[in-house]
């Protein structure tokens, strides 16, 4: 017999190959089917982004060949990328929006979130600029004179931790954006990368992380505008799902993939990732052995 979680995985792959195929897709990739004879692996849902950027699969990759244990990933904004997981279909979470990881483990469904690495958001927007707000130093009241303007601006608005860190931005500055220039971009939950490409489209201001300018910088006419305000930095955490709630949850397996990208060769892997290719890189260590690197 099947287990629970090999047909609520199936039955989620089913649906993102309809979805993909109506054209309609929410997420930046479905899981693969999981055949009883294929080696031991586990699945985390992970927000989008590291994903695009390359590094979940860098990461899966090596642990792989340390352990032989084969590393799944969904791709999804942090606040479906929950919901994949409240369904018991995958072994851990990686996110990067804190207030709902809290909840995410205070509702029972995850045991303890541990911290993985960070890079920043920025603000970008035309070179032509007309709100105005090159140069500034707080996000929030950039954000004020990106309204004052009206100067069109999109949101993913998909409840992913770029969402929620715009939203977080636009409630420090004590306004609640509405009208024609703010825009909702229909297709914001496939991701940052098509998010910034429909902006830089558009001549629209955006918040998006740094990975995501570094890696589509040649293709764009956007500009970082505003940058390294404290809040716009953007920590990623692990998390494991409780194997209390979840018995079939590969808990012991899911753990030593924790460990491992938590340990010193783990996170120098992370440390490293990108320099070569974009002379930065687009992420940096914060678990406690990463700090010391």
């Amino acid at each position: 017999m099947y287990s629970k979680k090999y047909l609520i995985v199936i039955t989620l792959t089913m649906i993102f190959l309809l979805l993909i195929l109506s054209g309609c897709a929410g997420r930046q990739a479905a899981p693969e089917e999981i055949a009883e004879t294929d080696p031991v692996q586990i699945i985390i849902a992970c927000t989008i982004g590291p994903i695009e950027a390359g590094i979940v699969g860098l990461l899966g990759d090596e642990f792989e060949k340390r352990t032989g244990i084969r590393v799944r990933h969904v791709g999804a904004g942090t606040g479906e990328a929950i919901r994949i997981a409240q369904s018991g279909a995958v072994d851990l979470v990686m996110l990067h929006a804190k207030e709902l990881e809290e909840k995410f483990v205070a509702d029972g469904y995850g045991t303890q979130r541990y911290d993985l690495m960070y890079n920043d958001f920025v603000i970008m927007g035309p070179a032509d600029d007309p709100a105005g707000i090159k140069g500034e130093t707080s996000a929030a009241e950039t954000f004020r004179k990106i309204a004052e303007a009206q100067a069109l601006f999109i949101s993913r608005g998909d409840r992913s931790g770029t969402h929620v860190k715009e939203t977080e931005i636009w409630e420090q500055a004590g306004l609640k954006p509405e009208g024609d220039w703010y825009r909702v971009f229909e297709r914001g939950a496939e991701g940052n990368t098509a998010t910034l490409k429909y902006a830089d489209e558009q001549n629209a201001y955006t918040i998006i992380d740094r990975a995501t300018y570094l890696r589509l910088r040649d293709e764009i006419a956007s500009e970082i505008l505003v940058e390294r305000d404290e809040i716009l930095l953007n920590f990623f955490t692990v998390i494991p799902v409780d194997p209390q709630k979840f018995p079939d949850a590969k808990h012991t397996e899911a753990m030593k993939f924790i460990e491992w990208l938590t340990s010193a060769e783990g996170q120098s892997i992370i440390k490293e990732f990108g320099v070569g290719q974009f002379g930065a890189p687009l992420f940096f260590p914060n678990s406690p052995a990463g700090r010391e690197l």
